[in-house]
């Protein structure tokens, strides 16, 4: 099988629903490129996309989640400058913000491997080594998806959130990662439907601010090398 390659697109500081959108349409466009190719009607293979981009604050929960976990209400939200969409990804409530790094992966995964779980311990497993890079352990707690520092202890922190979207082995949605996070934020939801731990960010474990366009570059070739794919270069 030849390598993948992987278009990779810089969305910058973009409105949540805006993204959605984008992520949407070019979800159906690989779905239904899936069928043509399935039918004989097309034989021009799928194409893989990297999104990664940041959003102004926004309160996202998925199908499987309760609302009950954001202890905001609309004039709450309103004065906090956030907003807030029920979507169509796994997993309960989330936050997103400036200074978190947000990544959506749009690939067919008929041409990686077709298994969710291992998707999910990949994307974590790039976060993970990406972290490794300005020496922060960090890994994996049990039952639950993510990345956590010091996730065996009493003082687990998640510094990751991963909710994943996929169908006929096409994947949206993917990977919050709080790199310079303003985590008050976090202050106003129960984070994942979790309410006995903590969340961090790299600036907080550092005691410093990152520069968020190198931690991106530098999970960019993390998440190349673990899906062993190559950007396309136009």
């Amino acid at each position: 099988m030849s390598t993948p390659k992987v278009h990779y697109e810089n969305l910058g500081l973009i409105d949540y629903k805006e993204a959605w959108d984008y992520q949407e349409k070019l979800f159906k466009g690989t779905i239904d490129q899936k069928i043509r190719i399935r039918k004989g009607e097309s034989d021009v293979p799928t194409e893989h996309y990297m999104l990664f981009c940041q959003h102004p604050h926004v309160y996202t929960l998925g199908k499987s989640g309760d609302k009950e976990n954001l202890l905001l209400d609309d004039q709450g939200l309103k004065d906090h400058h956030a907003t807030y969409y029920e979507i169509n990804r796994g997993g309960d409530i989330t936050y997103h913000g400036p200074g978190q790094l947000v990544v959506y992966p749009i690939l067919d995964l008929d041409h990686f491997f077709t298994d969710i779980h291992k998707y999910m311990r990949f994307l974590e497993e790039a976060v993970i080594q990406t972290l490794a890079e300005y020496g922060l352990e960090s890994g994996r707690v049990d039952g639950l998806t993510g990345v956590w520092i010091e996730g065996d202890t009493h003082r687990a922190r998640k510094i990751c959130a991963m909710g994943v979207k996929s169908s006929r082995w096409v994947t949206m949605h993917g990977i919050g990662f709080n790199v310079n996070s303003d985590l008050s934020y976090f202050s106003h939801i129960i984070p994942c439907g979790i309410d006995d731990k903590a969340v961090t960010s790299m600036e907080q474990e550092l005691g410093e601010p990152l520069d968020l366009e190198e931690v991106s570059n530098v999970l960019k070739e993390k998440l190349a090398d673990q899906f062993g794919f190559m950007y396309h270069v136009e």
